[in-house]
């Protein structure tokens, strides 16, 4: 059964589709400086980014909020609250 997920932004996008959007839309440089992690900023690949982010949770979760707050201006509600 596949559920439809219409305010889920990240819905349907493979961490691979969401890097290459935001290398081509950003650079490794902004993402760099957005995301503090050394697969940016040194010798920056997709597949370098790929297996660190695959293997770091709070990394891929700050990767995906930039994708989020590059191309949806949507910020997540703050849970605290």
């Amino acid at each position: 059964m596949s559920q439809v997920q219409p305010n889920n932004p990240l819905h349907g996008i493979t961490l691979e589709q969401l890097l290459i959007r935001l290398e081509a839309e950003i650079g490794w440089d902004e993402m760099a400086k957005c995301v503090k992690i050394r697969c940016f900023s040194h010798d920056p690949s997709i597949k370098s980014s790929l297996k660190f982010l695959r293997r770091t949770p709070w990394a891929r979760a700050e990767v995906e909020q930039l994708y989020i707050n590059t191309f949806h201006g949507f910020v997540w509600p703050d849970s605290n609250h």
